[in-house]
């Protein structure tokens, strides 16, 4: 297989996409096995069918945090829905229960718990050591995990400093966790050797107050003390590190910091650690050049994991660029994004083919792209053990579910935090599952497999 080539339209590659993605299909968990999750879809179906209430919705779940009482909730919500124009019955009967103390405070009761509920869909714990049983759990039944701990930029010296500091003990709390648990071969090594159990998603953003794009070099320094200690943290505790990639700004100085960092003649021996490529940026093809380069070029005992994104931060991007009168820096047709996400997975799993020192993982809930990726590695004559998959916790459950029990290699993406902290990152997967044009959407409105496993 060292001279295949991956063309695109090959006939015989779509067919074993399909095959792919056929089996894959089929070992999905029936809705009965999680009937909490159908209703929860049908609730994100009749948010999504209407862009005033979706709107509403996001406005109401944003605020909920700073509510002091329940009539302050239920003001909100029954404010903000008071903007939607054709109130569907549910929302209708909502209004009607605000109009007397006690039904405000049972809307408000009800509108509580209901983002709780849903923020504890996304976010699995409030610390790395209450989600201790959800790794354990996942671990034995063979998907590992990687551990974000939430909270995005920082303002000051000291959040900068105690978010380190959480991450430092998150790194013990997680090489303890996995400590005494049994052998899983194929969550655990591939070609490259052997893979980090305890894995912690960091994002540099929260690690300086000072990233700025007109002046990247001071953030660059402040957070790169902070970096290089939990490197050396990690390495000692044998644990991989995850850089996470945000929004566009901020992107040429993280990755600059990072691979400075890592090309550091100290950090040639360890730790594990990776970034991100997001392929809704039109100029990706290019970073993945550079980490193809950096990557040959970089002596290291541990290879370069790449995770491979479509991107979280597409309504900023675009609404950032329209503000400045600035080209969008983004795809603006998904189906766009979607080929320069498997252009991507091929040109990476080509170069890991021809002997770069690079781990890639494909982080999508897309069937097509995940089925996609597992058919090009196989063409490429690369085992399945060498190809990790990632999903978000919440968003792709009963993919994740389906990959494990076809016996491929899964992470999971477990945010770990408070509802406050967590904020943002919970409106931003909402509306990711909540997007009209979303897998998740295409599956719940009963789209065909054929049409869902389509070249895009």
């Amino acid at each position: 297989m060292a001279d295949a080539r991956v063309e695109v339209g090959d006939p015989a590659l779509e067919e074993e996409i399909r095959r792919v993605g056929g089996a894959l299909a089929a070992a999905f968990p029936s809705a009965a096995r999680h009937p909490l999750k159908a209703l929860d879809s049908r609730a994100m179906d009749l948010a999504a069918a209407d862009e005033e209430l979706r709107a509403a919705l996001f406005r109401f779940v944003d605020v909920a945090p700073a509510c002091r009482s329940l009539d302050d909730l239920a003001a909100h919500l029954s404010g903000f829905l008071d903007e939607v124009g054709d109130k569907p019955p549910p929302i209708a009967a909502a209004m009607r229960m605000a109009d007397t103390g006690a039904g405000r405070k049972a809307l408000g009761a009800a509108a509580a718990a209901g983002v709780r509920h849903m923020a504890h869909r996304f976010i699995v714990a409030e610390t790395p050591h209450a989600a201790r049983h959800l790794v354990r759990r996942l671990w034995h039944q063979g998907v590992a995990t990687s551990v974000d701990l939430l909270g995005e930029a920082t303002v000051t010296a000291a959040e900068a400093d105690g978010y380190a500091a959480r991450c430092a003990d998150a790194l013990e709390r997680l090489a303890a966790i996995h400590e005494d648990l049994p052998h899983r071969l194929h969550l655990e090594r591939d070609r490259h050797g052997p893979i980090p159990r305890p894995n912690l998603s960091v994002k540099v953003s929260a690690l300086t107050p000072l990233l700025r794009p007109d002046a990247p070099e001071r953030g660059m320094r402040d957070a790169g003390a902070r970096l290089r200690e939990l490197l050396r943290h990690a390495r000692r505790l044998h644990a991989h590190l995850h850089i996470d990639m945000e929004s566009l700004d901020s992107r040429e100085a993280v990755t600059d910091l990072v691979l400075a960092l890592l090309a550091d003649d100290e950090f040639r021996d360890g730790p594990s650690a990776g970034v991100v490529l997001q392929a809704y940026l039109r100029d990706s093809p290019q970073l993945a050049e550079r980490f193809i380069g950096w990557a040959g070029a970089t002596p290291r005992a541990a290879p370069l994991v790449v995770r491979l994104v479509k991107g979280a931060y597409w309504d900023h991007e675009t609404v950032e660029a329209l503000q400045h009168g600035w080209p969008t820096p983004v795809f603006d047709v998904k189906a766009d994004c979607d080929r320069n996400f498997e252009a991507l997975t091929v040109r990476l799993l080509e170069a890991c083919r021809d002997g770069a020192p690079l781990r890639l993982a494909v982080a999508s809930h897309n069937l097509r792209s995940v089925s996609h990726a597992i058919a090009v590695n196989r063409r490429l004559g690369g085992g399945d053990r060498d190809l990790e998959l990632q999903v978000l916790r919440g968003l792709g459950d009963d993919l994740q579910d389906a990959l494990a029990t076809s016996g491929f290699r899964v992470r999971v993406y477990c945010p770990v935090g408070d509802l406050v902290a967590g904020m943002a990152y919970l409106v931003r997967r909402l509306l990711e599952n909540t997007s009209n044009e979303s897998f998740l959407h295409e599956q719940a409105r009963g789209i065909p497999l054929e049409e869902m496993l389509r070249a895009p």
